[in-house]
C-alpha cells in the first residue's frame, strides 16, 4: 500500500503558496475551507446555486487579497468575513430592500438558544424568513456581530437592526410553536 503525502504541511505553507499565486495552493486552500463557508454563504442567500456563486466571488476575492492576511487572527476567521461581505454584497445586488421601521424601543432580548431545536428544522424556517429578517438573523444570532456593526454592513439604523431581529425571533417562535403543537396529534 502506498502512502500519501500530503503537498501543504500546514497552513503558513500554503499562504505563502498563495501569495505566490500557485494553482495548487489556490486549489488546496479552497478544498480545505469551501464545506464550511457555502454553509455561511447559504444562511444569507435563497438557493444553493446562488451560495456557489457567493462562495466563488469571495474566494476570488480572497485570493486577489491574500497579500492583505497578515496572520492576525485565523485564516478561516478571515475567509468568513469575506463570505459574509459577499452575501451581503449578493443581497444588495439582488435590490432586496431592508424597509425602515419606526424608532422602536426594544428591552434586552432574550438569546436564542438553537441547540434546543433540531438543526435541520431551524434552518429550513430561518431560510424562510423575509430577506431582511433573515439577514440580521444571522449577522447577529450565528456570525456574533453587534447591532452596530449589522447597522454599518448594512447601512440602516441599529433601531431598525433591533427590530428586524426581535421580528425574525417572533416569526421563529411562533413558527416552532405551531409545528411542536403538530407534532403532539
Amino acid at each position: 500500500m502506498t502512502k500519501i503525502i500530503p503537498f501543504f504541511n500546514n497552513e503558513a505553507q500554503l499562504i505563502r503558496g498563495c501569495k505566490k499565486g500557485s494553482p495548487k495552493s489556490q486549489m488546496a486552500l479552497y478544498n480545505l475551507y469551501a464545506g464550511k463557508l457555502l454553509a455561511v454563504s447559504r444562511r444569507y442567500t435563497k438557493s444553493i446555486e446562488d451560495a456557489e456563486e457567493v462562495l466563488s466571488n469571495a474566494f476570488i476575492k480572497a485570493f486577489q487579497n491574500i497579500d492583505s492576511f497578515k496572520g492576525e487572527g485565523s485564516l478561516e476567521g478571515w475567509l468568513r468575513k469575506i463570505v459574509v461581505r459577499e452575501s451581503l454584497n449578493f443581497i444588495r445586488y439582488q435590490k432586496n430592500i431592508f424597509v425602515e421601521l419606526e424608532d422602536e424601543r426594544h428591552g434586552d432580548e432574550q438569546a436564542y438558544d438553537p441547540d434546543q431545536a433540531e438543526v435541520s428544522r431551524l434552518l429550513a424556517i430561518i431560510d424562510e424568513l423575509p430577506v431582511g429578517y433573515k439577514t440580521v438573523f444571522n449577522l447577529y444570532a450565528i456570525e456574533g456581530y453587534s447591532h452596530k456593526e449589522i447597522a454599518e454592513m448594512l447601512d440602516i439604523s441599529e433601531n431598525t437592526s433591533k427590530s428586524q431581529l426581535s421580528k425574525a425571533r417572533g416569526h421563529l417562535q411562533r413558527k416552532l410553536n405551531f409545528l411542536s403543537k403538530v407534532e403532539q396529534y
